[in-house]
């Protein structure tokens, strides 16, 4: 008996015991949860409220060719791996009032950029820098900003090769002045500017300036055509230096495009009666999406310098190119680029070798080139 009132006892407290957890866990279950501490907002909230907008990228390759790819932009080496640009854009431009932009870049392509505006060639560069006023219509900026002529930009995110064509060679890359643009339409906007010539941040001699003309119609979104123009004394010459540019673009499908390019210059000679230099040239593009991460580029194209102006030489000669581009997007914000190119000119003046002291010593008239370039975007 007595044994038994201590088995029933012990079973009653072990039975207490439960209940008592079970209504702890029911208890604990209908108090409310600890609210989510807040998370701290983010560089693009911070830059998104206070109206700053900022982008950027980081692209790096590696080429080779079998010469030293004469009149190449910036790939104009023999074989290298290269930081060719890490830039960052911060802009703040209201759709009324004032604004600004302010566009960085550090890279190999800097030093040619750096020596095609008469600087010396290091390996940073403001590629543009400027402030503007908007006003309905019209936008009127101060300061620098790139070329408003050519299909191809310095920046390797809005072009769909990795080599810049001869074309992108005979053009300037970047303006410093004035610029106004009025919108007449959705479809139709003109630009007119005054700079101090093709690629000048700024100018120790005298002369007459640059005037720039531009015009943009996009009446659907499968076209669009821009067209540029540049006139004025180049202070290298102390004459006048002109250029036309047009730019066709036709998108077939969202898939398919189709881009061509055309451009008209020439170079007038100091003292008066001296020959002008002449030249024109044409390039066209086709961009095919093979799939989401999937892309194919083509370019071929035709430099006509009929003087030998472009290619600083003095000498006649065509320059014709074709180049394929395969692009792979393995995640949004980055593109690996695989590309072939081959150049001829009716001119062996294509630096095939150089001798001990640096010098160009062996000339080809044609030259090949492979490179791989990894682009990517934040």
């Amino acid at each position: 008996m007595m044994n038994d009132m201590r088995r029933n006892r012990k079973s009653l407290m072990i039975l207490a015991t439960m209940l008592s957890f079970a209504a702890c866990r029911v208890a604990l279950a209908d108090e409310p949860a600890a609210p989510a501490k807040p998370t701290a907002p983010s560089l693009a909230d911070v830059l998104a409220a206070s109206g700053l907008t900022e982008s950027g990228y980081v692209a790096a390759s590696y080429y080779h060719s079998n010469g030293y790819n004469t009149d190449h932009q910036f790939d104009d080496k023999h074989d290298s791996f290269q930081l060719d640009q890490a830039a960052l854009t911060v802009a703040y431009q209201p759709k009324e009032g004032f604004g600004a932009l302010v566009n960085v870049a550090a890279g190999e392509d800097m030093k040619i950029l750096n020596t095609a505006e008469g600087s010396n060639p290091n390996t940073f560069d403001i590629i543009q820098g400027f402030v503007q006023y908007a006003t309905g219509p019209l936008t009127v900026m101060g300061g620098k900003f790139v070329t408003l002529a050519g299909a191809e930009v310095i920046a390797p995110t809005g072009n769909t090769n990795f080599s810049r064509s001869f074309l992108f060679y005979a053009e300037p890359l970047t303006n410093t002045g004035i610029r106004a643009t009025y919108a007449v339409s959705d479809a139709f906007s003109v630009t007119v500017g005054v700079n101090n010539g093709w690629n000048y941040s700024s100018l120790q001699t005298y002369g007459s300036k640059t005037g720039e003309f531009g015009a943009s119609w996009t009446p659907s979104k499968a076209f669009s055509l821009t067209a540029a123009a540049y006139v004025g004394n180049d202070p290298a010459y102390d004459a006048q230096k002109a250029l036309i540019d047009l730019v066709a673009t036709y998108n077939a499908t969202d898939a398919l495009s189709f881009v061509l390019s055309y451009d008209w210059g020439q170079q007038k000679q100091h003292p008066a009666g001296d020959p002008t230099l002449a030249w024109n040239g044409a390039a066209f593009y086709t961009n095919y999406a093979i799939s989401d991460q999937w892309r194919v580029s083509l370019r071929i194209e035709y430099l006509d310098d009929k003087d030998g102006f472009v290619t600083n030489t003095g000498v006649a000669q065509t320059l014709k190119e074709g180049t394929i581009t395969f692009g792979y997007d393995p995640i949004k914000n980055f593109e690996l680029r695989m590309e072939a190119r081959y150049d001829k000119s009716t001119q062996p003046s294509f630096v095939r070798a150089l001798d001990d002291s640096g010098l160009a010593s062996v000339f080809a008239d044609s030259q090949t080139e492979f490179a791989l370039q990894g682009v990517y975007k934040f």
